[in-house]
């Protein structure tokens, strides 16, 4: 990539191709005081505002910065790196590297938690874990007074559900979820019936004196990609076909359609939705049903093959932070009569991991 001057005009290049730069785009990126607040880098004047016939006076190229001054009497000096990145249209978290893995994970993916933790380079690595693995666990993290509200909203904001803004997952009479009982759970993600579904599912251990109850994770990255390796035509009816997923309690009804597999305009993986008790497939050709059930079959063995299961318990103090579009989880059946098994969880979106992580890495230099 590089740019090129030439009668008050900016060429871009890139792969043999140039082309002109607007010079309104130039315009609307000036960036001294007069025109940008610093702290929040939002524009001080609005760009709908200004004349059409923006031109460029004169303009110079100098150490890595382009100088330009405008018809209008405006000025800016911006970085050529940051055209570039702009015209590559790079999105820094994208560009972390997903890492498949299965039953054989043995990476170190835990940190210790300090009160300062939230600005700090752990942090930072941390996030990059998570956007590798799909999931991280903190330790030592305080477990009075619903601290996860706390922890969730030192990253960014808690997802507020019917559930509330956070629930206490341990066994009770009457529950709407079979997460508030003692029995085994299955591999799934959380919440398929929303739209959004929430993308990041946080939980922590207050209590666990119960031998059995252990914390089970599955990539559904890796399940997908071997699926999509080994049984194509399994993989494109999943990441074709439309169910409904839906809850239903006393006061609420949710429901949503999405595919198992979803993929983003690129085609590649996007997300998992998987929750055989809250799915509901629609009646369409009776040989198109018959593929997409030995479809959906194969993969829930998949998810539930000890090839690609990790099992572990959360002890008190201890905050799993997963993915809820890349991962499912469960648990192990346990006997509430051994004592208490008492978790805490919450969700939050994306954008405050995203943003931690921004700001994290403009923090550092990175």
């Amino acid at each position: 990539m590089k740019l090129e001057l030439k009668n008050n005009k900016v060429f871009f290049e890139s792969k043999g191709l140039k082309k002109e730069i607007h010079p309104f785009w130039l315009r609307e990126r000036v960036n001294g005081e007069k025109y940008v607040d610093k702290s929040t880098q939002q524009r001080l004047f609005d760009p709908t505002q200004l004349q059409e016939n923006i031109q460029i006076k004169d303009l110079s190229l100098c150490n890595d910065f382009l100088e330009v001054n405008f018809n209008d009497g405006a000025s800016t000096k911006i970085a050529v790196i940051d055209i570039f990145k702009e015209f590559s249209n790079i999105d820094e978290i994208k560009q972390i590297k997903k890492i498949k893995w299965d039953s054989s994970f043995s990476e170190q993916n835990t940190f210790e938690f300090d009160e300062n933790l939230f600005e700090t380079y752990e942090m930072y690595k941390a996030l990059i874990n998570f956007y590798q693995y799909g999931f991280v666990i903190f330790k030592n993290v305080p477990t009075k007074d619903n601290f996860i509200v706390k922890f969730a909203n030192s990253i960014g904001s808690v997802r507020r559900t019917n559930f509330g803004e956070f629930f206490n997952v341990q066994s009770k009479s009457n529950p709407n979820d079979l997460a508030y009982t003692s029995l085994n759970l299955a591999p799934h993600t959380d919440n398929p019936y929303r739209n959004p579904v929430p993308c990041i599912q946080i939980l922590q251990c207050i209590e666990n004196e119960v031998a059995g109850g252990l914390s089970t994770l599955v990539d559904g990255y890796t399940v997908s990609e071997k699926l999509k390796q080994d049984f194509l035509d399994y993989y494109k009816i999943l990441a074709e076909v439309k169910i409904r997923f839906q809850f239903i309690d006393q006061t609420i009804v949710l429901e949503d359609w999405a595919e198992m597999i979803k993929l983003d305009e690129s085609g590649n993986f996007k997300q998992v939705r998987f929750s055989p008790r809250l799915d509901f497939v629609p009646l369409i050709d009776k040989e198109k049903l018959k593929l997409f059930y030995s479809a959906r079959k194969k993969l829930s063995e998949l998810y539930n093959s000890e090839n690609y299961k990790i099992e572990f318990k959360l002890l008190p103090g201890e905050l799993l932070m997963m993915d809820n579009y890349r991962l499912l989880h469960g648990r192990t059946k346990y006997d509430a009569n051994e004592g208490n098994r008492f978790l805490q969880g919450c969700y939050i979106d994306y954008d405050s991991t995203e943003g931690r992580l921004k700001h994290l890495k403009r923090k550092f230099n990175f």
